[in-house]
């Protein structure tokens, strides 16, 4: 049913059956998008997603399980650019695809502009033309999400980002108080970034607003 309402919106599909299935061909074959199930026979989505993330940064939307908080974390903090509980409308998981695709179009579009567009704020540098951020001389491994988040503090470096500002800019969708997302992707973030010479982290919390990016 759901391949089917994909197809009808113009989506071209490669289906698989299991987890082995599904990581033998993402790592083989070149894909735009990807969604994981989390309960998948052989190869759960989280162990897909690992081998998948060990080498390369593909959008990845994982389907879970109806209000289990936990696997919507730890798919995010795996590499998960997006997921969505079941049961859930067809139309809300074509709404998440066409925000990626819009993602990853501006990407390609900066791909094409000149380096004038490229931003040096402190140790960080972002290469618009590469989707490529360096943080301290060396370019760090961070998925689509990741990316579009960074990119949005960064060009906002000491001004406070609200959440929603976050979601709407940088992932593509309204801010809803029971999505993590934003707050998971940064923890990975800060993680990827570590800490700054006086030990704070560059990118700061702002209680009950949002974020706040230090050059450092």
């Amino acid at each position: 049913m759901m391949a089917e309402y994909l197809g009808a919106e113009d989506f071209t599909l490669d289906i698989a059956n299991d987890g082995e299935q599904g990581a033998r061909r993402a790592l083989s074959s070149s894909y735009d998008l990807i969604v994981l199930d989390v309960m998948m026979p052989r190869f759960n989505g989280f162990d897909t997603l690992r081998l998948i993330r060990a080498s390369s940064q593909v959008p990845v939307i994982m389907l879970t399980a109806k209000g289990d908080e936990i696997d919507r974390i730890v798919g995010l903090e795996l590499g998960a650019d997006d997921y969505l509980s079941k049961p859930f409308n067809p139309r809300e998981l074509v709404a998440r695809l066409r925000a990626i695709q819009r993602r990853v179009a501006v990407r390609d579009e900066n791909r094409s502009k000149s380096t004038h567009d490229v931003a040096r704020i402190g140790k960080i540098a972002i290469y618009p033309s590469e989707r490529v951020i360096e943080w301290r001389g060396l370019a760090l491994d961070i998925t689509t999400s990741e990316y579009a988040l960074l990119e949005v503090l960064v060009r906002n470096a000491g001004r406070v980002v609200s959440k929603a500002d976050l979601f709407s800019q940088a992932l593509g969708r309204s801010e809803n108080r029971y999505d993590r997302s934003v707050d998971v992707h940064v923890s990975n973030l800060r993680q990827k970034l570590g800490i700054l010479d006086d030990g704070r982290s560059p990118i700061q919390t702002v209680r009950g607003i949002g974020y706040q990016f230090i050059a450092g």
